[in-house]
């Protein structure tokens, strides 16, 4: 019997013993090291997604482990090796599989929210799902490759280039990471954000911000391209003021890449779409590939993963950690260590 993390109803977690299944023909069992918090798993908490996920719920998608055992036919894994998950899972029959995007599978399984996730001590998947580790990178730093991998995806379809400027447009976990990324690509970057503390974070990972509070973005943006807008902007707020800034700022021919999940509607200014030719494109996920450039981004230090981790909390005390990040304040990313019980002994 090992622990798990569930949700239960709107604002309800707890943590309670949970069945370790025994990995089938295909499947991997992993021991979870770290999961990160991220914001649909905030959504889930809230009771936003009630429609979608079927209580009591094991969250969880952002995660490093070791694998344990592995099940019938499995070949190129075993015990103790290093691995993060790509929490898909698709059905190969769809007309977007079919077409080639199984990654937004019309029936997609997105594991940790359609069915169990990490936030347990045991934890079997499809082998499929593996992404290998190198044995050197520190696992808590790893749990930061899913949403690397989400911010290489937004990168590749927004199509940025080498020496375009680009407007980020929110500067939480997943900003900062689409920052870096857009700048290893040979981006010019600048990152809007009202938290004074994400930030204080950027600037110290080399990154120019402003604040939105205190000046006028759109005229930033012109006097920094010489009134010509940027190439390219990215939405990561999911906020209506945030649409209003990323659309104001582009320029001729300039792309929105929309990355947040606003979860109502929102005005957008179609004018300004048609008078500059502008283009709006939707990032959802990743791909294998997205990954595996995620592991390399993290690995040698290009995305400084451990600057974006704020605290680690054990297992017993992620329901804490959820009302914690609820309430906003100065925290970026919070862990969860599934290896260690509240009093520090090993799982």
């Amino acid at each position: 019997m090992t622990l798990a993390v569930r949700y239960l109803a709107a604002r309800t977690l707890d943590t309670a013993p949970a069945e370790s299944a025994e990995p089938g023909p295909g499947e991997v069992q992993v021991a979870p090291a770290y999961v990160g918090i991220c914001g649909t798993d905030l959504h889930i908490f809230h009771g936003d997604m009630d429609a979608r996920v079927a209580t009591p719920a094991v969250l969880g998608h952002e995660m490093s482990g070791r694998v344990v055992a592995v099940g019938a036919g499995v070949e190129g894994w075993r015990p103790g090796d290093a691995v993060t998950v790509m929490p898909l899972r698709w059905d190969d029959t769809c007309p977007a599989c079919r077409s080639g995007h199984r990654h937004i599978c019309q029936h997609l399984d997105f594991i940790g929210i359609d069915s169990p996730g990490a936030m347990q001590q045991r934890w079997t998947v499809p082998a499929s799902t593996l992404i290998r580790l190198p044995q050197s990178l520190p696992l808590d730093q790893a749990a930061l490759v899913e949403p690397t991998a989400v911010a290489v995806h937004d990168v590749g379809r927004a199509g940025v280039r080498h020496g375009e400027k680009v407007v980020v447009v929110g500067g939480g976990p997943v900003g900062i990471l689409i920052a870096l990324v857009a700048r290893a690509a040979g981006a010019e970057v600048r990152v809007v954000e009202l938290s004074a503390h994400r930030r204080l974070l950027a600037e110290e990972l080399g990154l120019t911000t402003w604040d939105p509070a205190a000046a006028d973005i759109p005229s930033l943006v012109g006097e920094w391209t010489g009134d010509a807008g940027a190439d390219v902007a990215f939405e990561v707020s999911g906020a209506a003021g945030g649409v209003d800034t990323a659309v104001e700022v582009l320029g001729v021919r300039g792309r929105l890449c929309l990355v947040a999940i606003h979860p109502r509607p929102r005005e957008i200014n179609l004018h300004r779409f048609f008078w500059r030719e502008l283009t709006l494109v939707g990032a959802r996920l990743y791909d294998r590939s997205d990954f595996e450039k995620a592991v390399a981004l993290v690995a040698d230090g290009t995305v400084a993963a451990h600057r974006l981790i704020s605290k680690v909390v054990p297992l017993t005390q992620a329901p804490a950690a959820f009302e914690a990040l609820e309430g906003g304040g100065d925290v970026m990313k919070i862990l969860v260590d599934c290896t260690i019980d509240s009093e520090g002994a090993a799982a």
